[in-house]
């Protein structure tokens, strides 16, 4: 009866060693190269040329399972408003477990709101997500393409950002964090 109970399909002890004592593991893939990628409630711990390093949830723009593959858009915050997209990153699992859907799941449940709106010089999509740990939630905006990065734009998000950020407080009663 114990072995019902016992879980002994745990990701390697050498990995579990870099990664925060409090950090619970939620789901784990074998990758072809002989490392691990692992979810946590915080983020996903991405193999690298140097061990293990931590996306967090708030960060990671999306996510795809291509074949036997799951690519990973994550994000940059610049001046603490635009998200910018990084260079995807991919890594084959050869034992995917229950990672694909896990992720998928983490990173829904991470945006709040999402909309686009028109601003002066083109679009932007005003995301609202949570921070794992921590009360509240980020608004950030993305812009679209064709839309360009200038003083202007930067001045209209800025603004959109302001009346997202008041429009939320009086709808849920909850303060911010910004």
């Amino acid at each position: 009866m114990l072995g019902l109970f016992h879980r002994s399909d745990r990701p390697p002890a050498e990995v579990l060693a870099q990664l925060p004592k409090d950090e619970r593991v939620v789901s784990w893939g074998d990758t072809a190269a002989g490392s691990v990628v692992i979810a946590t409630p915080i983020g996903l711990w991405w193999p690298s040329a140097t061990g293990q390093r931590r996306i967090g949830w708030q960060y990671i723009n999306k996510a795809v399972w291509q074949g036997r593959a799951l690519v990973v858009t994550e994000t940059e915050i610049v001046d603490d408003m635009l998200l910018r997209d990084l260079p995807d990153v991919a890594v084959e699992l050869t034992v995917p477990r229950d990672l694909p859907p896990t992720v998928r799941k983490r990173i829904e449940g991470n945006v709040v709101r999402s909309e686009l709106l028109s601003i002066f010089g083109g679009q932007a999509r005003f995301v609202a997500r949570r921070i794992p740990g921590a009360d509240g939630v980020q608004w950030w905006a993305r812009l679209e393409a064709g839309t360009k990065d200038t003083p202007q734009v930067r001045s209209a998000i800025s603004a959109r950002l302001s009346i997202l950020r008041s429009e939320w407080e009086a709808e849920t009663g909850s303060a911010l964090r910004w």
